[in-house]
């Protein structure tokens, strides 16, 4: 995450920012920018090529705030989502919003680090959708399938979510890692398996996914992962299928990368970040590893868990390093409208 600043009174900003909580001015995510830009009175903001734009219409919805073309469009960030809480949801509804700011989050990175997006408009079979569904009345299974996504929304709660990880023994859950797990399922079938090359290699790294996912989940909750686990997956959870390897691998890739990016836009780390390096080892060894050994040490100084309470064997950045020239491969950071 980038560091931002009021472009009135150069006061800090958080993503998330409606207005400057220093001057007051309102503000508006500009997606082709990447810049938090100022409002004038009327709500209204021209971007550099003279384009008036407003918020998006979902602004009192899910507190976004992304700039769009006309007054009550949706920005592209909420196009994605395809199903949402009912309105008598009062209880869906609060943790839809929190869902969202996850959603953009995630949104954001995937364009800074030049992942394309494919939306079910331009591709309605495999295009990526989200739907976000409350848990009150019914169950709600977290998955994927064919680019479609789908989040049970008690995950926003953390007394649910804790009761979760325990109850899994994980030793990490929060929604933006349910957002980077379940998209890295999306871009496995978009930029691995539509070619033939890549997969091969792909199975040659993390397994076989040919195998049945079906008995793999039977004997993963039966047994669960092998006592040498940590030798080849960055989790239990990893060893279940390649599937999940992959999507495990994925998501930490997006962790690293984002964490990473933050600490050095704010001068809390040094070498090489996401965007300078070839060898995505060089940015673990020489860059990740020093900064979440110290951050884990700044959260026990304060009582708490590790922020990054995993160990990252060869096999397991090497497997990094596949996704990390993956997106080498296809990506150029988005540029453009603020659709």
């Amino acid at each position: 995450m980038q560091r931002f600043t009021c472009a009135v009174c150069s006061a800090p900003l958080f993503f998330e920012n409606s207005r400057c909580l220093a001057c007051g001015t309102q503000l508006g995510f500009h997606r082709g920018e990447r810049t938090l830009a100022p409002l004038d009175d009327d709500g209204v903001y021209r971007d550099l090529e003279g384009r008036s734009l407003r918020r998006c219409v979902n602004l009192k919805l899910s507190g976004c705030t992304w700039l769009v073309r006309e007054e009550g469009d949706e920005c592209f960030s909420c196009t994605l989502t395809r199903t949402r809480p009912d309105d008598h949801d009062t209880t869906g509804l609060a943790q839809f919003l929190d869902a969202e700011r996850s959603k953009r989050h995630l949104v954001y990175e995937l364009d800074v680090l030049g992942l394309p997006i494919e939306d079910r408009d331009r591709n309605p079979e495999r295009g990526l959708a989200f739907d976000l569904l409350s848990s009150v009345e019914e169950k709600v299974v977290i998955g994927h399938q064919n680019g479609l996504i789908t989040i049970d929304l008690a995950e926003t709660v953390d007394s649910h979510r804790e009761k979760m990880r325990a109850r899994l023994d994980e030793p990490y859950r929060t929604m933006l890692g349910h957002f980077r797990h379940e998209t890295g399922h999306y871009f496995e079938g978009t930029l691995v398996f539509s070619d033939p090359d890549l997969t091969e290699r792909a199975r040659s790294i993390f397994g076989d996914d040919r195998a049945s996912y079906q008995d793999a989940l039977k004997r993963h909750y039966a047994e669960g992962a092998p006592e040498d686990w940590r030798r080849e997956h960055i989790s239990t959870y990893a060893t279940m299928h390649p599937y999940e390897d992959f999507a495990e691998t994925f998501a930490h890739y997006l962790h690293i990368c984002d964490t990473v990016d933050t600490a050095l836009h704010y001068g809390l780390a040094e070498g090489p970040g996401p965007n300078s390096s070839e060898d995505f080892g060089d940015v673990v060894r020489e860059t990740w590893i020093p900064l979440s050994v110290a951050l884990n040490q700044v959260n026990r100084s304060m009582g708490a868990n590790d922020l990054y309470p995993f160990v990252l064997p060869p096999s397991v950045i090497a497997k990094l390093d596949f996704v990390h020239k993956l997106r080498v491969r296809v990506g150029e950071p988005v540029a453009g409208p603020p659709a």
